[in-house]
């Protein structure tokens, strides 16, 4: 199956979005998955260039099937940042008619922010699988970010979102977010899973784009505390 995979890590600013200044100073990976024999891809995160992701998908043969989100913030789906306005759903929705698969519990927040309705939004639980032909990617719920982060698992890859970082986590200050859930996310969904499995973020935040889980377990203090009590008086405030 690793011969049919196709994974391309994108990074905003760099490989879309080249002239968006908020693009560049957020540095935020979009990514696309899919099978190269089919030849269907899903898109994760399109903000601020869904049209040239698309393109950059097209350019290799690729046809996008669906789009997988994170969670609601508008650097990943679109909506209002900084009193700026960032593509994102609404504007891929116009480029192609895909399902937008979030986790159930994302939904009313992505409604309010990104400009989408419930009837173009496809609500998963915890494990659903969303396939580009015969490429599965299993949804993993993630709350903490925000209710219904969610992660990707697919092929020894964990696309993390703003749920785990190579060096750090998703601030557990914002709307929707809850430290204690964070700390469940960390270290009961995520650190559990194999060491060689490669941990790819949703922003460039480290030197590296990417790595091993084990290295991250190793380095990254997020994944340190070994009790709520012990992470919550470190990170819950």
């Amino acid at each position: 199956m690793s011969e049919r995979l196709y994974f391309r890590q994108l990074l905003s600013g760099r490989d879309f979005a080249r002239h968006d200044e908020i693009a560049r100073q957020m540095v935020n990976f979009a990514y696309l998955i899919g099978d190269r024999l089919s030849g269907e891809a899903l898109v994760v995160d399109p903000a601020y260039d869904p049209a040239g992701l698309k393109a950059i998908a097209e350019a290799d043969e690729m046809s996008l099937v669906g789009a997988l989100v994170t969670h609601y913030h508008a650097d990943h789906a679109g909506g209002s940042l900084f009193g700026h306005e960032v593509a994102g759903l609404a504007a891929l929705l116009e480029e192609t008619s895909i399902p937008l698969h979030v986790q159930a519990a994302e939904a009313p927040w992505l409604e309010r922010a990104a400009g989408v309705g419930p009837g173009e939004l496809v609500l998963h639980e915890a494990g659903d699988v969303v396939a580009a032909g015969a490429v599965e990617v299993v949804l993993l719920h993630t709350p903490g970010h925000t209710p219904g982060s969610q992660c990707f698992l697919v092929e020894g890859r964990l696309v993390a979102g703003d749920t785990l970082f190579l060096n750090g986590c998703g601030r557990t200050d914002l709307p929707g977010s809850d430290p204690e859930q964070m700390y469940q996310s960390l270290q009961h969904r995520l650190a559990r899973l194999p060491g060689s499995t490669v941990v790819y973020p949703g922003h460039l935040y480290s030197e590296e784009p990417a790595a091993a889980l084990e290295e991250v377990r190793a380095w990254n203090p997020v994944l340190k505390p070994r009790t709520p009590e012990e992470w919550l008086a470190l990170f819950g405030g």
